[in-house]
């Protein structure tokens, strides 16, 4: 696993919010621990707990942490959704930061067979956890046109979705990503094809998402970090898709203000009470200097959120 690629987006800014002082520190998305290693690197006092659900992440962050910080980190295969039960079976007490890197990894698009990317010819997989049985394979071959066509339009906020479900379904079965692209490609008409980003590739994220369903479970496993992280504690969210930070963004906006009494209430009588601050007026973005080492950090945007038991 020596070579599994991870470049951490937003690291300086990570760092700069994350570090806050000595105690626990939980990275949800571990992947290959560029972010993980950074911060025990910074902070000698802390000790990491890593989640992923990519087991080749978790062996790739096991050997590059243990040749120097070992003793210092304890790695869980989990999905990011169970840090609540994670937190509370490690037994090493109240986060004082917890991270969520969202999205795909360097490694899972670099690595052909895994079938993330549609620039390189594999079996149809996009499985992050690739001991579940559910892959691009069925929602390709297995889902009716309306169901990929919502898919489509919800999740890659594609245009073309219609025609591209349709031209799906006439071509299957299709059981690989080139097939898939070729599909996408006839269904998008050459006039509309403009330049920029591939023309699969909002369909090759909404195919992912629906995979893995990393929106569904978003919003609770937002709460979930938050409730669990010390008085001061921050919770550190990486989006790199409108609707993952727009879910967060509300979410926190919840956490902030949950009372559900009528605006015409004049005081609170549904007893809920806010959790924390927003740090982070506006999501924060990687500078020019960033963007131009790393071209995948262009969509990501960092929130922060911090929790006050008063």
């Amino acid at each position: 696993m020596t070579n599994f690629k991870h470049v951490p987006v937003l690291l300086e800014p990570v760092m700069e919010y994350m570090i806050n002082g000595p105690g626990l520190y939980v990275d949800c998305t571990t992947g290959g621990a560029g972010h993980s290693s950074e911060l025990l690197r910074r902070n000698p006092e802390a000790y990491l707990l890593g989640l992923d659900k990519d087991m080749e992440a978790i062996e790739a962050a096991g050997e590059r942490l243990k040749s120097e910080f070992d003793g210092r980190f304890r790695l869980v295969h989990t999905d990011f959704k169970n840090v609540k039960n994670a937190v509370m079976q490690a037994g090493l007490g109240k986060p004082r930061a917890i991270l969520m890197d969202l999205g795909v990894s360097s490694h899972q698009f670099d690595t052909a067979q895994r079938g993330f990317s549609y620039n390189e010819d594999a079996p149809l997989d996009m499985r992050m956890d690739k001991t579940q049985a559910f892959s691009a394979l069925d929602v390709v071959n297995g889902y009716s046109e309306k169901e990929l066509e919502r898919v489509i339009r919800e999740y890659g906020e594609e245009n073309w979705a219609k025609r591209i479900a349709q031209f799906i379904v006439e071509r299957r079965p299709i059981n690989t990503t080139f097939e898939l692209v070729e599909a996408i490609k006839a269904a998008i008409p050459k006039g509309a094809r403009r330049d920029g980003p591939h023309p699969a590739r909002r369909t090759f994220m909404a195919i992912r998402i629906e995979v893995n369903g990393e929106l569904l479970i978003l919003e609770q496993a937002v709460k979930d970090a938050a409730e669990l992280l010390d008085d001061g504690g921050r919770l550190l969210v990486i989006t790199f898709h409108s609707l993952e930070d727009r879910i967060v963004k509300q979410t926190f906006q919840k956490l902030k203000n949950p009372c559900t009494c009528p605006p015409k209430f004049p005081v609170c009588v549904c007893g809920k009470k806010s959790l924390g601050e927003i740090i982070t007026r506006k999501p924060i973005v990687a500078d020019d200097e960033e963007l131009d080492e790393n071209l995948r950090s262009r969509s990501a945007k960092l929130r922060v959120f911090e929790r006050r038991y008063t």
